[in-house]
């Protein structure tokens, strides 16, 4: 079972935050520190000091740690050229010795686009599939061969197909709700499928729309990583979790009801319920970024319970 951390600094985080929480993560044996893709705080906050790039800041990381594996959930494929990013995460993943994993959606938070100029195309998904076929197709391509793309949105001709990533693969996730695409995209080019803040019956039914879509192309369905991000709000008691849930703004049974919520045993039993249904990569969202004593319990008394 894979225990990583995910968080959310749009909602205000420094780089020197984002640093200590990710060189914590690393020294308490998590698997993996990821990251969100936004320009925008949302909901209640000012979001100061104000957003962090995603693939500046894992540059910046890569050189900072050692260990741990670093990606995003999910950069957003409204912001970046899918060549670019082709080019950001390859020179990435060199910097980090093979670290690096590329969450990778459609974008779909209109208001960041608005605030920061970005343009907020329609048909999303359509261009999120060309992106998905580009970034690949250019990683895959053989040194001295050269790439090309036709399609509606981009189009390639001749690419030289470099920077090639360190990792034969570098994992490429996909993820979200949708019943028919998403799973298709993902049995075609993505390593991790990913449940973000869903049910365990709704990641029962995703799952088994994602095994089925890859069972249609050939591809082997235990071949497919299966994840959850959920909310974390753990507590050594039931003061310190309802201690924790008010520190985030968060109610304790909806927390209980919808994320990773409780002491650590409540916390493990939830781990295993979701478990059950094929996952085995957990992403604890964290929202206080400065509360790494949550990091180390889930570490010392949940990690023991569920490996």
């Amino acid at each position: 079972m894979d225990l990583r951390i995910f968080t959310e600094p749009q909602q205000g985080a420094s780089y020197d935050t984002l640093l200590a929480v990710a060189r914590a993560s690393e020294q308490l044996g998590f698997d993996a520190f990821f990251r969100s893709d936004h320009y925008l705080v949302m909901g209640d906050g000012d979001g100061l000091p104000g957003p962090t790039d995603a693939w500046i800041t894992l540059a910046g990381l890569a050189r900072e740690t050692e260990r741990i594996r670093l990606g995003t959930l999910m950069t957003a494929g409204t912001f970046r050229l899918p060549g670019v990013l082709a080019i950001q995460v390859a020179q990435v993943d060199a910097m980090s010795g093979g670290r690096i994993e590329l969450g990778l959606g459609a974008g779909w938070y209109e208001e960041e686009h608005t605030a920061y100029g970005i343009p907020f195309p329609s048909k999303r998904i359509d261009r999120f599939e060309e992106q998905l076929a580009i970034v690949t197709g250019l990683w895959e391509t053989k040194p001295g061969d050269t790439f090309s793309y036709d399609g509606s949105y981009y189009q390639l001709k001749d690419s030289p197909a470099l920077p090639k990533p360190v990792q034969d693969r570098v994992p490429v996730l996909v993820g979200g709700m949708g019943p028919t695409r998403l799973p298709a995209l993902a049995a075609r080019y993505a390593t991790e499928f990913n449940l973000p803040f869903v049910s365990v019956e709704d990641t029962r039914t995703q799952i088994g729309r994602v095994r089925a879509a890859c069972a249609e192309l050939g591809r082997a369905e235990d071949d497919m990583v299966y994840s959850n991000a959920l909310v974390a709000c753990v507590g050594r008691d039931d003061a310190e979790v309802a201690r924790r849930a008010a520190a985030i703004g968060r109610e304790v049974d909806e927390l209980k009801a919808n994320g990773l919520a409780g002491t650590p045993a409540e916390v493990a039993d939830r781990i295993g319920r979701y478990a059950e249904t094929g996952s085995t990569r957990f992403y604890f969202q964290i929202l206080d970024l400065h509360d790494l004593d949550q990091l180390e319990l889930i570490a010392d008394q949940v990690a023991p319970q569920v490996g």
